[in-house]
């Protein structure tokens, strides 16, 4: 209390505007630091996209092929698929709840 007690109107008014100039000032320096890592995160995830487009182009044709086929298999056979469906499901419970 005593170091406040020497503090005038003046001062702490003075101190609270130099405050809020280096506030604003830092909030400037941020939003463009912001701002750079932005526009880097979103150039590395577009080059990412792009790589992996590349990559899984090709065989894309192969797994529609695949996937039709699987499709297929399972409306010809719906109580199998069930059953795999909840073998599946069983299996990601077990897993998830054995991570616990």
């Amino acid at each position: 209390m005593n170091f406040f007690s020497n503090l005038s109107d003046s001062d702490l008014e003075k101190q609270v505007a130099s405050l809020s100039r280096e506030l604003a000032s830092l909030k400037k320096v941020l939003a463009r630091r912001g701002s750079c890592y932005y526009e880097d995160g979103r150039d590395m995830v577009s080059d990412f996209s792009d790589d992996l487009a590349e990559r899984i182009g090709s065989s894309l044709p192969a797994v529609r092929r695949q996937a039709r086929a699987i499709e297929r298999s399972a409306r010809e056979h719906p109580a199998t698929a069930a059953a795999i469906g909840l073998v599946a499901l069983g299996l990601a419970a077990m897993f998830l709840i054995g991570r616990r």
